[in-house]
């Protein structure tokens, strides 16, 4: 029941699954969105507020205030018959009013035009027209940018027209609070960008400097940027210290051990040599040689991830490095083919890459005749197979040969003077560059390893 209960997902955390996929993943694209949806929710919500409130508000009033007029200049009119030309009327619209009017004798109101998708203007003022005069209107209000014309139907065939200067029935300095509002915001979120991107920066470097030390690659790295990042930066050079502190007791310990174990076999070797070829001696011989190979490998696999005492990474030629392998197979009577695309220096440990491509290509000389080696270094990333035509691996089986002393008798003919530990050591060597071997079916009928290593 509790496994149930943990598994099962409300709506709400579905919806923020879904959602989260469309997220970026990088910390500082999401820092960034953490900033600027707020500032973009608050300046909506202020906008907003200001065009329903301050800025309609601001346009039923206006637009009030010329309805109004056009309402004074219409009962003039009519309460003036005697001067029915007009000429003081609108006199007194243009100097008080600032207003153009003019009486149109013997005319009609124009159709109805085509509303504007979205206007203020042109809905409120039509709410004042029909509030405060009540008669037959026309209103043009995109006709002129700058101008607002209305005519109203008098009597049967006269028609007052007015026009307005658009500022009188508009509030048209609200694009200055906009303009402000948003150029306040791009300051604010450019500011925003420059803090993010320097408080980032120590986050990547101790990022770059931890994937430097599991390549085993040297960086100048020191703890900057904010208080806990100092803290990470700190403890990471610390781990380093201890790491490197236990690598170099760890070699002094095998060194010891080797060289002590090597001096009993040699006395072994020695002892034997000056004794009388008989076949109890050569059997001797051959175990002491095989507890040689044995000490070799294991020595190999002990020291793991092949750190050979300290070895640093640097620059190295994979084309040099293929062809000692390649002649090195070639000598033991296999024929080997090599091809190469791409940059041929890649940044590895040397000796350690070395041993990898030695593992490799004798497991493939093993129990192969025919051994192909192809790299691709095209990209940042190094892609090597090492194929063979011998017996290959069952799919099931291909983990099972990375683990330390495993010896597969069918699948594979048995590893005759190893010890299995061949394609662990190799692994290892792979994955403390930071990449991986895998094994697959060769396109020569026999196994395929393929090495990726970001170079």
């Amino acid at each position: 029941m509790k496994i149930g209960a943990a598994l099962h997902y409300t709506p709400l955390d579905r919806a923020a699954r879904w959602f989260g996929r469309f997220l970026p993943k990088g910390l500082y694209a999401r820092a960034l969105i953490i900033i600027i949806a707020p500032v973009i929710l608050l300046q909506s919500v202020v906008a907003y507020v200001f065009m329903e409130r301050h800025y309609e508000l601001v346009t039923r009033r206006l637009s009030s205030a010329v309805t109004a007029d056009i309402a004074a200049l219409i009962q003039i009119y009519e309460s003036y018959p005697q001067d029915r030309n007009a000429s003081t009327l609108a006199r007194i619209a243009s100097e008080s009013l600032q207003l153009d009017m003019d009486i149109l004798h013997n005319a009609d109101l124009p159709p109805p035009g085509p509303k504007p998708f979205f206007s203020i203007l042109d809905e409120t003022l039509s709410n004042e027209l029909r509030r405060q005069i009540d008669r037959p209107y026309w209103l043009d209000t995109v006709g002129r940018s700058n101008f607002v014309e209305v005519r109203i139907k008098l009597d049967q065939d006269t028609v007052m027209r007015v026009l307005a200067r658009r500022s009188q029935a508009y509030a048209s300095n609200s694009h200055i609070f906009l303009v402000w509002m948003g150029g306040s915001s791009f300051v604010l979120l450019g500011i925003a960008i420059l803090f993010l991107r320097n408080q980032i920066r120590p986050i990547l470097r101790l990022a770059e400097a931890a994937e430097a030390l599991g390549k085993g690659r040297e960086i100048d790295f020191r703890p900057r940027g904010a208080r806990e990042v100092r803290q990470a930066g700190y403890a990471f050079i610390e781990m380093k210290r201890r790491i490197e502190r236990n690598l170099e007791q760890r070699t002094t310990m095998l060194n010891g051990v080797s060289h002590d174990l090597r001096t009993i076999l040699t006395r072994f070797t020695l002892s034997l040599a000056l004794m009388p070829a008989t076949p109890e001696i050569e059997d001797l011989k051959r175990d002491v040689d095989e507890m040689s190979r044995m000490l070799e490998g294991y020595l190999a696999f002990a020291r793991g991830a092949g750190d050979d005492a300290g070895e640093q990474a640097g620059e190295a030629d994979l084309r040099q490095l293929l062809e000692e392998v390649q002649s090195d197979a070639e000598r033991q009577g296999h024929v080997t083919g090599l091809d190469i695309v791409g940059d041929p220096i890649i940044i590895v440990r040397p000796d350690a890459f070395r041993r990898l491509l030695f593992n490799l290509v004798s497991n493939a000389a093993r129990h192969g005749k025919r051994i192909e080696i192809s790299a691709n270094h095209e990209t940042r990333w190094l892609v090597l197979h090492v194929d063979d035509d011998g017996p290959g691996i069952p799919e099931g089986q291909r983990e099972e040969v990375f683990k330390p002393f495993v010896r597969l008798d069918e699948a594979r003919n048995q590893d005759k003077g190893g010890s299995g530990l061949g394609l662990s050591i190799a692994r290892d060597i792979a994955r403390a560059h930071g990449g991986d071997i895998t094994l697959s079916e060769s396109p020569l009928g026999g196994l395929r390893a393929t090495v990726r290593l970001p170079a």
